[in-house]
């Protein structure tokens, strides 16, 4: 076999994906993935290093990604509306990228250790928020609290954008959970 093996990566997967939607997280193997994906076991560990990261390859990523994306917003917006559009730029990238996310969330809430990284995934969102927003001169309590409910709005717009099948842009759903909170559900003014 060779040594490297063109979309090897997305192979594995796509694999880990069907297997754990077919038969549970903690009843699927490395090597069953890897032979599922045509690959050895050694190719498996060249593309990630446990069964879980097969999930959140690439998340590393985010927590940067949203710092910049906070950076790019115009100095003079204030800090909601600017982590509004930081969460529409974000979103709107996951979205030309996420396949299989309804499959994937439905294997990530069968199984507490990946709920766990899930979360931990997010609270590294929530720390690059509030670090984007401490670099544009907010205090460091302000910038909590804007950065966990800009990390909850995102979570449930991401949410809604999968509900709907991708077939909704993610600033639609965006909107929606925004209209929520300025709406009937919590009566909040801007």
């Amino acid at each position: 076999m060779a040594r490297w093996d063109p979309g090897a990566e997305e192979r594995l997967r796509k694999a880990a994906l069907e297997l754990y939607a077919a038969h549970g997280y903690d009843a699927v193997t490395v090597n069953q993935i890897a032979e599922h994906a045509g690959l050895t076991r050694r190719s498996y560990f060249r593309y990630f290093p446990d069964k879980r990261e097969v999930l959140f390859a690439g998340s590393e990523r985010l927590a940067p990604a949203v710092v910049e994306a906070i950076r790019s917003v115009d100095p003079e917006v204030a800090p909601w509306p600017a982590v509004l559009q930081a969460a529409e730029v974000i979103g709107a990238q996951l979205a030309e990228i996420a396949e299989n996310s309804d499959v994937r969330r439905a294997v990530i809430a069968a199984s507490p250790e990946l709920q766990e990284r899930e979360r931990t995934k997010l609270a590294a969102l929530t720390d690059a928020l509030r670090a984007g927003l401490e670099e544009r001169g907010l205090s460091a309590e302000d910038a909590t609290l804007v950065a966990q409910v800009g990390s909850a709005v995102f979570q449930n717009a991401f949410n809604r954008w999968i509900d709907g099948g991708g077939q909704r842009t993610f600033r639609s759903c965006l909107d929606a959970v925004v209209g929520s909170l300025r709406g009937e559900v919590f009566q909040l003014d801007d």
